[in-house]
């Protein structure tokens, strides 16, 4: 791909600054003109001197939003802040207005309309607005629980149901992941989370409505369940201690029904110390599919990737709110 796009980074948690080293690693491909914090202690610094780099980039983070995006006017905002869309969509606003398509880890932007009808409704109007595209993307939900099993059932004729597991080793994976997770607490902190709404997983309602979507299935009852899973065993991760009996993490599990028939069944346990991580994409069809990614797709990596990939595909779709399912399949690019 011959075409340069100007790109902004938004939010530079653990996934934003990754997002970051991605990006500066396709010079020829990705040039990074801003970036944006709120966070006190890297205002100001120079994006090497966040990452650790020998070579100032002459790029300094600031907390102003507005400032950055009127003197860098970028291509696409690649934008990585919070799961939850009610609490950040006027940051989405403000890119759009600023002429900036946005791709974003933001899990409930993976599939809005249902959860946030009039925040969707608002996102795409402004997009449509300004000519640009707002897309929600990541390795779960985006690719792993939606994608995937959207692309495997490209070669049935038939579909009748779609059952998807996906099992992660949460020690593995990054601090605030872990601690998403509950990982390390007790069964009755874990209950007292469950109760906030705000806990385990977000997005695999937005999965399930995501795929019936893309197979036009409708689909009336969605049952959803959260539930611990407690370690039999101490498990030590470089940053905490998981106690056999306290929690590892979480069982996340939920089908989508028309009318008595089950449709999707999507089962994600998330926890430290999983012995058979996978990514399994069970398709009942004509014919049928078995996909299995073996130790599953690691999710931190993954999701970098699919927001730094998915790039062209936003910045070149049509203007409005978009899903994974409305732009072309998703593939790496900027590799040589």
């Amino acid at each position: 791909m011959s075409r340069t796009f100007n790109v902004v980074q938004y939010g530079i948690g653990p996934i934003g600054l990754s997002c970051l080293r991605t990006i500066l690693s396709k010079k020829s491909h990705i040039n990074l003109v801003g970036v944006i914090d709120i966070d006190p202690a890297k205002a100001g610094k120079d994006v090497a001197d966040i990452l650790g780099l020998d070579t100032p980039t002459g790029i300094l983070v600031s907390p102003d939003a507005d400032k950055v995006l009127s003197s860098t006017k970028p291509d696409v905002v690649v934008h990585t802040t919070s799961s939850f869309l009610a609490r950040m969509y006027d940051q989405l606003i403000l890119c759009a207005r600023h002429g900036a398509s946005i791709i974003s880890s933001t899990e409930e932007l993976a599939y809005p309309y249902v959860r946030h009808p009039e925040i969707s409704a608002e996102l795409d109007r402004v997009a449509r607005e300004n000519g640009v595209t707002i897309l929600g993307t990541g390795v779960n939900p985006g690719y792993a629980m939606d994608a995937l099993a959207l692309m495997a059932t490209g070669v049935c004729n038939q579909v009748r149901s779609v059952t998807i597991h996906r099992e992660v080793d949460a020690g593995l994976r990054r601090l605030p992941l872990q601690q998403k997770v509950g990982a390390g607490i007790t069964e009755a902190e874990f209950a007292e989370k469950k109760a906030t709404g705000m806990f385990g997983h977000i997005g695999l309602v937005e999965s399930i409505r995501l795929v019936a979507d893309g197979l036009g299935w409708n689909i009336d009852r969605i049952e959803e369940h959260l539930d611990p899973v407690v370690s039999r065993k101490e498990v030590v991760t470089p940053y905490l201690t998981v106690k056999e009996g306290s929690v590892a993490g979480i069982h996340h599990h939920a089908y989508g029904y028309d009318g008595d028939q089950l449709l999707l069944t999507l089962d994600l346990k998330m926890f430290v110390g999983a012995e058979d991580p996978r990514d399994a994409v069970k398709v009942d069809g004509d014919p049928p599919m078995d996909l299995v990614v073996k130790g599953g797709i690691f999710g931190d990596t993954a999701t970098v990737a699919t927001l730094i990939n998915g790039i062209p595909q936003t910045f070149f779709a049509e203007p409005g709110l978009k899903t994974v399912k409305d732009v072309p399949l998703v593939r790496a690019f900027g590799t040589r």
